[in-house]
C-alpha cells in the first residue's frame, strides 16, 4: 500500500503541472506591425520608413529591394506555447508574374525613420537619421554586419506571389521564429522579405503599416496556448490532497 501511495505522489505533480493552465482552448491573436521598411540596393542612403508601401525583388535595371518588418508581441502571456503563425500581407503592385518571396528572422535591431518615397516609392527616398538602408541598419550610425541586411540563412517562410491581392506565409519554422521571440530565447528583430533578385523586373510591393487602406495593412495571426500556472504547486499542497 506505501508503495502504491509513493507512486502517485510521484506522478501527480507533472500531471498538474501540465493541466495548470488557464485554459484548454487554443487562443488567437491578430497582431499589427509596429515598423517596416524598404531597403535599396543601388544606395546606403535611400529608405522609405514612412511609405505607404515596403517591396521584395528587383527593377527592371536589377536593382534589388528588400523589406523589413517587426511586430511587437507584448499582447502574449508571459509563458505561451506557439501553435500557429501566419503572415498576411497585401500585394498592390507588381511588375511581374508569379515569383517567390521568402521570409527569414532577421539577426540584428533597425529603424523606421521618417523618409516617405514619391509617386509609386520604387525609387525610395533619402534616408532620415535612424532608417534602415543596405548599408545601416541605423541611418547613418550603426551598420549591418552585411550589406542588405543581416538575416539567417535558414527559409523561415516561402509564398509565390503572382497578381494583385493578399497573400499568407505560414509554416513550422515561423513558429518556431515566434515560439523563440515570446519565451526570451532569440532577440525579435522580425523578418526580411527578400524575392527574386536572379533575375531583373520581379518587384512586388506590398502595402505597409501606414497605408491609408487599414484593411490591407500586414497582420499577424498567432495560435497559442497559455501555459502561465493557475497557482503554485508544492509538496504540502499535493499530499493534504490525499490524507
Amino acid at each position: 500500500m506505501k508503495k502504491a501511495i509513493v507512486l502517485c505522489l510521484l506522478i501527480i505533480p507533472a500531471a498538474i503541472v501540465v493541466l495548470g493552465a488557464s485554459g484548454i482552448d487554443a487562443a488567437v491573436i491578430t497582431v499589427s506591425a509596429n515598423k517596416d521598411n524598404t531597403i535599396y540596393s543601388e544606395s546606403g542612403s535611400l529608405s522609405n520608413g514612412a511609405g505607404d508601401n515596403f517591396f521584395a525583388g528587383t527593377t527592371n535595371t536589377s536593382a534589388a529591394r528588400r523589406a523589413l518588418i517587426s511586430f511587437p508581441l507584448t499582447s502574449l502571456p508571459s509563458c505561451v506555447v506557439i501553435q500557429g503563425v501566419t503572415l498576411t500581407l497585401n500585394m498592390s503592385r507588381t511588375i511581374s508574374g508569379g515569383e517567390t518571396v521568402t521570409l527569414h528572422r532577421i539577426l540584428a535591431d533597425w529603424g523606421e525613420g521618417t523618409s516617405n518615397a514619391t509617386l509609386q516609392e520604387g525609387k525610395g527616398a533619402a534616408a532620415t537619421p535612424g532608417d534602415a538602408t543596405w548599408t545601416f541598419s541605423f541611418f547613418n550610425t550603426i551598420a549591418w554586419a552585411a550589406a542588405g541586411g543581416s538575416f539567417s540563412p535558414t527559409v523561415s517562410a516561402s509564398q509565390s506571389v503572382s497578381g494583385v491581392g493578399f497573400y499568407s506565409w505560414s509554416s513550422a519554422q515561423m513558429i518556431a521564429d515566434v515560439q523563440g521571440w515570446a519565451n526570451g530565447s532569440l532577440p525579435n528583430h522580425g523578418w526580411i522579405l527578400v524575392g527574386n533578385e536572379g533575375a531583373a523586373a520581379t518587384a512586388k510591393r506590398f502595402d505597409s503599416r501606414t497605408n491609408p487602406t487599414v484593411g490591407n495593412r500586414p497582420v499577424l495571426q498567432i495560435t497559442f496556448f497559455d501555459c502561465t500556472p493557475v497557482e503554485s504547486v508544492t509538496w504540502g499542497k499535493i499530499k493534504s490532497m490525499y490524507r
